[in-house]
């Protein structure tokens, strides 16, 4: 059988914004095995997925483990591999399992201009956001079935919730300039109680001795596995641009999207409910500062809330107009 390799190595909203396009190969090319190597760590956002037929562990522990991972991608012999990641170590990845032919970002759209020297096929995408993207270099690649969907895990319960409706928010991202003021979830989660809610902030078990005295707010420690069946269970999500969002998006969650120096244009939440707050006046750069960008502080828990009640509103309107007729007549 002929097959086909997906690399995506990680970060968590990357892969997912990854999974249409892989599910777009297997669509159109249903008869192709298809294999993606992802880091160990993410590897539970692919458990189950009807679209991947194998995951290989990308394993940089030693190297033993990064030998095991260069061997199951010679194994696989793919008459066709596509980079998603556009780094150095993920094009040569690639080459390792000496495809057929080779897709990836031209140098003009890959993190790392050098990586794609090492493609066979280099497509110029336009975007503007990540699953577009990802979309056009597979249709590039022949893909002609295209889905903008993403198939997400039940993922597995973890920890205690609260028996009345929350809203879920995971407040750290891989660059602190993205984050949101640790004081405004406080004022957030005192607002939010007036309306009946409570605020469940999913933390890594790290910081919950960090943020032990937060009020207003309910600390929930969890496994990627937990994070996602959270989410699912969660009425709303406030998210900043981090995997925690995204996947909340993926999984047509009403709620906001907080934005300070990144663009929603291209890692928003992609044709969902979610309100995108971003003040007027900030520039667009990918700069990874050590601490909170300042026009993430200007946003207010109140324009928050505000945009959350009407995030809320539009999906229920949206869920009704879902329902047959009979629905609405009963």
């Amino acid at each position: 059988m002929s097959s086909i390799l997906v690399i995506r190595l990680g970060a968590m909203g990357d892969i997912i914004h990854a999974l249409p396009a892989a599910a777009s190969l297997k669509l159109s090319f249903p008869q192709r095995k298809l294999h993606w190597l992802v880091a160990r760590k993410w590897m539970p956002l692919l458990h189950g997925n009807p679209y991947v037929d194998e995951v290989i562990p990308f394993d940089r522990r030693g190297p033993a483990s990064l030998l095991s991972s260069w061997r199951q991608l010679r194994d696989v012999k793919p008459d066709l591999a596509i980079d998603f990641q556009g780094l150095l170590q993920s094009s040569i990845s690639g080459r390792i399992a000496r495809p057929g032919a080779f897709f990836g970002f031209d140098r003009s759209v890959a993190r790392e201009s050098l990586a794609s020297i090492l493609y066979s096929q280099r497509v110029a995408v336009t975007g503007p956001h990540r699953i577009q993207r990802n979309l056009q270099l597979v249709a590039a690649a022949g893909a002609s079935t295209l889905t903008e969907n993403a198939w997400i895990p039940l993922g597995s319960p973890e920890g205690t919730l609260p028996s009345r409706p929350f809203v879920l928010a995971s407040p750290f991202a891989g660059w602190t300039s993205k984050q949101w003021p640790m004081e405004s979830y406080d004022r957030l989660g005192s607002i939010l109680r007036e309306e009946g809610l409570e605020l469940v902030l999913n933390i890594p078990e790290q910081k919950a001795l960090q943020l032990q005295k937060s009020n207003g707010v309910r600390l929930h420690t969890s496994s990627l596995d937990g994070l996602i069946d959270v989410t699912r269970r969660a009425l709303a999500v406030i998210g900043v641009d981090s995997g925690p969002l995204h996947l909340a998006a993926a999984l047509d969650k009403p709620g906001v999207a907080l934005f300070g120096p990144t663009d929603p244009a291209q890692t928003g939440p992609f044709k969902s409910n979610m309100v995108v707050l971003r003040s007027s006046s900030v520039q667009t750069t990918y700069k990874r500062h050590g601490r909170i960008h300042a026009s993430m502080a200007e946003i207010s828990a109140e324009q928050v809330t505000d945009a959350l009640l009407k995030s809320l509103c539009q999906g229920e309107a949206d869920h009704r107009l879902r329902q047959p007729a009979d629905a609405h007549r009963s």
